[in-house]
């Protein structure tokens, strides 16, 4: 199948699949304070990643891109919204532009829309430094994520079968460019082994793409013969592994993403300890329902509920919401004990 189609399919079938709320975030509950001390009108919601200054802990996170017109039109208006917004925003996998310029279009729309915003460029772990470099070039991209889906790849029909070495290529590009460099997990979470591993490499920022989102297990199942059904429920959940990452103490910076729906489960992955959250299925599927003027609206909300939030805690910046007390129980209470990470650090 031509990549092209393959983009389409995803897009396509990641609508049809949906998120089924399974990220962890119903186990992870706020001390409430009765006296927080605190305007609305003196919370900050601006976030360091990587030496980037975002003045938003929210990014639309990576998508789509290499798909036709289709795709170049679905970036337009994400980055539109960003621009609107004044958030972040990644594109999907630029590999497609690199092995076929006629693509490239598809991806330069999201500079070509929003000159002076943060843009983050994205490749996978297949790459090598000349690719990491061309795809920030043609971006003028502020940050470059490397992404993870070995599962993804596995399922896929016409997928990869080896990943050797990837760690090696990650280094080498991690050492090579002048933009901070994020390794992406791509639904399945990353444990704490993976973000040491990482960090041994010189990896200074993580995104742990936790399962509970955008499952690319079931779409590469929609599309084969013979399933592989087996992957359907494999991951990490997104609530454990940022609470992995973070036990690690490897001065990483940890970006959270994985079926973020609203503004509560953005405080939520901040108070575990990331720096910023991503967001992805969330948005497409309102862009493509309800529309371009919606989704702006939805992310303005969505920041404004999270002030709201922050209010509530006492928190006045990121910094101070990361220290908010929190309880975690459920199955993630479960996992995270028996993972020798201690959840009581949290609470007190």
């Amino acid at each position: 199948m031509a990549r092209t189609q393959r983009k389409l399919d995803h897009i396509n079938y990641a609508l049809q699949t949906g998120q089924h709320r399974l990220s962890g975030f119903e186990d992870i509950s706020f001390v409430h304070q009765s006296l927080p001390d605190l305007s609305i009108e003196d919370v900050s919601l601006d976030t360091v990643i990587g030496g980037l200054h975002a003045s938003s802990p929210i990014f639309i996170n990576a998508m789509t891109g290499g798909g036709g017109k289709e795709t170049e039109h679905l970036n337009k208006e994400l980055s539109i919204a960003a621009r609107e917004a004044g958030i972040p925003i990644a594109v999907g996998s630029q590999m497609a532009a690199l092995k076929d310029p006629a693509e490239a279009g598809s991806f330069e729309i999201v500079r070509r829309m929003n000159p002076d915003g943060i843009v983050i460029a994205n490749l996978g772990g297949e790459a090598g430094v000349d690719e990491a470099k061309r795809a920030v070039e043609m971006l003028r991209a502020n940050a470059l994520q490397i992404h993870l889906n070995v599962i993804q790849e596995l399922t896929m029909p016409e997928g990869d079968r080896s990943f050797k070495d990837t760690l090696l290529r990650i280094e080498k590009i991690t050492a090579a460019m002048s933009v901070p460099v994020i390794v992406k997990e791509t639904g399945f979470g990353m444990s704490r082994e993976t973000v040491s591993k990482l960090s041994s490499a010189g990896v200074s920022i993580a995104d742990i793409g936790g399962f509970g989102g955008t499952n690319f297990a079931r779409i590469e199942n929609e599309r084969r013969k013979t399933s592989f059904s087996y992957f359907n429920e494999w991951g990490i959940p997104t609530a454990v592994s940022i609470a992995e990452a973070v036990s690690v103490k490897s001065g990483m910076a940890i970006i959270a993403s994985g079926g973020i729906q609203n503004s509560l489960d953005v405080a939520k992955c901040l108070a575990l300890g990331a720096i910023a959250a991503g967001m992805a299925g969330q948005f497409i599927k309102t862009l493509k329902e309800k529309g371009l003027p919606e989704l702006i609206k939805e992310l303005k909300d969505t920041l404004h509920d999270l002030k709201v939030i922050m209010t509530a805690l006492g928190a006045k910046d990121i910094k101070a919401l990361q220290e908010a007390r929190l309880i975690i129980s459920g199955e993630t209470f479960h996992w995270l004990t028996q993972r020798g990470i201690d959840c009581t650090r949290y609470a007190r």
